[in-house]
């Protein structure tokens, strides 16, 4: 794996960071992330933080990435709906979830000797529509497609040129987002959305 479909200011950013732990979805962009990690030589291991937020396709598409590049893929399940900030439902429940699993997700990667944790946020992510950037800052997570202004069709463009079979799969919002705001969130509601 050479890095010739990684951008330069994306090299720099490796060069700073050479061990990082990924927030990882299974999406384009984390896909092209934990790609552009590895072909630069990053020690990086990605973290796929199953919740109740998340269809069962989303873990395979992970687990199939991860097999295809060569690196092994840690599953932390997380109840999310413990939390009752989550659970209530209300405006800036993202807010409360990213806090809640990029917690855990730091945890694990702590323990596993990974100090930095870094997330596919890219650059036509809009920071306005999104609170959990705000739990992302609070955190110390790095978002290095974001950092580096690398855009979503930037993104596709290199993971197809890559060969990731990731680089056209549709943006997926997770299964929350179809909730309205102060409906509260449990197992039955997320069956029928």
């Amino acid at each position: 794996m050479t890095n010739e479909h990684v951008p330069e200011s994306l090299k720099a950013f490796f060069t700073e960071h050479p061990k990082l732990a990924l927030a990882f979805s299974g999406g384009t962009d984390s896909s092209y992330l934990l790609y552009a990690a590895l072909a630069c030589g990053v020690d990086v291991r990605p973290y796929y933080a199953s919740t109740q937020f998340q269809p069962a396709f989303e873990l395979e598409d992970a687990r199939r990435l991860c097999r295809e590049l060569g690196v092994e893929l840690t599953v932390l399940p997380y109840d999310v709906l413990s939390h009752e900030e989550v659970a209530s439902n209300p405006a800036d429940r993202c807010y409360h979830c990213k806090h809640a699993l990029f917690g855990q997700l730091l945890k694990a990667s702590l323990a596993d000797g990974y100090h930095e944790l870094m997330d596919g946020t890219n650059a036509s992510d809009d920071a306005g529509d999104r609170p959990g950037m705000k739990a992302l800052r609070e955190k110390g997570v790095f978002s290095p497609l974001r950092l580096c202004g690398i855009p979503k069709d930037e993104i596709r463009a290199l993971s197809r040129a890559a060969g990731l079979f990731t680089w056209d799969k549709p943006a997926y919002a997770c299964l929350a987002t179809r909730v309205p705001a102060r409906v509260r969130i449990d197992a039955e509601t997320l069956a029928r959305v």
